[in-house]
Formats: structure tokens, sequence, C-alpha cells
């Protein structure tokens, strides 16, 4: 497969992430919110996993592909609506970016196999899934923790958050981890991940 096909591949991932009609401030400019997430996974990738294959660096662009289409509020409330919502964003990033990668002339082998990465499919097995669940967890503690512990502070509910690190904690690989406990976070970020993992 020619660097042309890769390429090709997340230029067609950005352009439809573009369309995104939620916005977040990035560089100082009001940005389509998926875009930027998919190339600050994609910029984690390339920091931590510089060897990483084709497949798993399309897999981590795509990771949210059009995530605004499928709504939360179209599912049960509830953590078992929370879950069939996540189980179905993940069937359908992956079948997109499937049907991207073969106009791009990857072959079908190639995109069920991205697909399954996207799927996480066989996490503690697949060192692929493993690695974009890392990714992603990354990416969450470099650029999200902030705001998010905004919410649940103010709400006086730190145990919330400590709840999120510890389980976004288990899910993460021993590499993840040492990379997570080199970022430097503010202050009152790094005591959350401290009592987390106490």
């Amino acid at each position: 497969m020619t660097c042309e096909n890769l390429s090709n591949t997340l230029s067609a991932i950005d352009e439809i992430n573009r369309q995104d009609p939620n916005t977040i401030l990035a560089n100082g400019n009001s940005q389509a919110k998926e875009l930027v997430y998919g190339q600050q996974m994609t910029a984690c990738l390339k920091q931590y996993w510089p060897e990483a294959n084709e497949l798993l660096q399309i897999a981590v662009r795509a990771q949210h592909i059009k995530r605004w289409q499928l709504k939360r509020t179209e599912f049960a409330e509830g953590k078992a609506g929370y879950y069939q919502w996540r189980i179905a964003q993940g069937k359908f990033h992956a079948e997109l970016t499937a049907s991207i990668m073969l106009k791009q002339g990857f072959t079908n082998e190639e995109a069920e196999q991205c697909a399954s990465i996207i799927r996480k499919e066989n996490l503690k097995t697949n060192s692929d899934s493993q690695t974009l669940e890392d990714v992603a967890c990354l990416v969450f503690l470099m650029h999200y923790f902030d705001e998010f512990a905004a919410k649940y502070t103010e709400q006086d509910n730190e145990a919330k958050i400590v709840r999120i690190v510890q389980l976004t904690w288990n899910k993460m690989s021993d590499e993840a981890h040492d990379i997570a406990l080199s970022l430097t976070l503010p202050e009152h970020l790094g005591v959350i991940v401290t009592k987390a993992l106490s």
C-alpha cells in the first residue's frame, strides 16, 4: 500500500470531521470538534508510537469520525443506554472508515482489520486495539481532563472524577501508564490522579 493511499484516507476522514457542527477553541480559533480530536489523536500516536502501522494510524484518526451523527439522546438514559450508544458508535465509526478505505484502494481484509481495531476488539491480545485505547486515554488526560474535572468540581463531586480516572487507568497498558505519569498536568489535576492511584 502506498503512502498516497494512507494520506488520502486521512484527508477523507478529516474532510468528514470538518463538517462537525460542534466546535471547540483550538490554537485560539473555533474549529470543528472532531477534526481537532482526530488530529490530537494522530499527534499523540506519532509522539509515543512513531512506528505505528498504517491501519493503526487510520484507526486512531477515525476513532470519532462523524461522532455527532448518533446522538446520545437517541438511546436510553442511564448506564445501559450509555453502553449501547458507545457500541453503536464504535460500529458506525468502523463501517464508515472501512468504506473510505475501500474507495482509497485498501483491500477488504485491510479495511476489516482496521474496523476491528476501531471496534476495540480483542483489547488484551490485539496490540493495535490496545494502543488505540491507550492513545484515547492519553488524549483525554492531555486535552479534556481539565474541563471534565471542572464540571464535577462545580458539583462538589470529586469522588466521581477520581472514579473516572481509576476506570481510565484500568483500560491502559503499562506503557501508557508510564507515559501518563510523565505528563506535566496542572497541579489540581495531579492531585486528583494521585488520589485515584493511591
